[in-house]
């Protein structure tokens, strides 16, 4: 994130901190968060709109955190944006699966948000959301990784989350092309040479 702001002029070091406590909120429950987990995962005992609700609510317990420690408002507000109004597709999508008939009411599973209104928070929540899902690429290779850098982020475009900060498409470029480069040096990716036709 710290990165992405340097080449595009953004505050480094406020996004840099801001990321350092974005997450604070998991503290309250750690061990529903899979970076947490040793082979258990406390969600495959509970329902969906729970398991929503205890995802979510790292946000609201970040905000209690950062109040009770009076961290500043500029930094409280990396916690109350970096998943922004955006959802818990996981169980969101589980939950509408396994109920295919029922009109179902997307609020349980909604961050409360705002969405991100700076240029440094947007970065923090592309970053954010980019790193959480290179976790689960099967095969990491270059392709691969920009396949998904470009999904994530064009899929937060699409959803609107950046309508009420000033970053630019020229901003969101460049971001993408730090991140791709970024994870190919954290996942070691080697170039795929062709095969010999035989």
């Amino acid at each position: 994130a710290a990165e992405i702001a340097n080449k595009i002029g953004a505050n480094s070091l406020l996004v840099r901190t801001g990321a350092l406590y974005h997450d604070i909120g998991k503290m309250a429950d750690p061990v529903f968060f899979t970076e947490n987990q040793a082979g258990v995962n406390p969600h495959d005992h509970l329902d969906y709109k729970e398991s929503a609700r205890i995802i979510i609510n790292h946000v609201t317990e970040g905000v209690k955190m950062a109040e009770r420690e009076n961290l500043p408002t500029i930094i409280r507000d990396f916690i109350v944006t970096h998943h922004g109004t955006g959802m818990t597709k996981f169980f969101y999508i589980k939950y509408k699966n396994e109920h295919p008939d029922e009109e179902i009411d997307p609020k349980p599973f909604e961050y409360p948000g705002p969405n991100p209104f700076t240029r440094e928070q947007a970065i923090l929540m592309i970053a954010d959301g980019v790193e959480a899902a290179s976790r689960s690429i099967a095969k990491y290779t270059e392709e691969n990784i920009a396949t998904l850098v470009n999904k994530i982020i064009d899929s937060d475009v699409a959803d609107g989350y950046f309508k009420d900060c000033p970053i630019t498409f020229r901003d969101i470029a460049l971001a993408k092309v730090v991140l791709i480069e970024r994870l190919k040096a954290i996942y070691h990716t080697r170039i795929s040479y062709p095969e010999a036709k035989k």
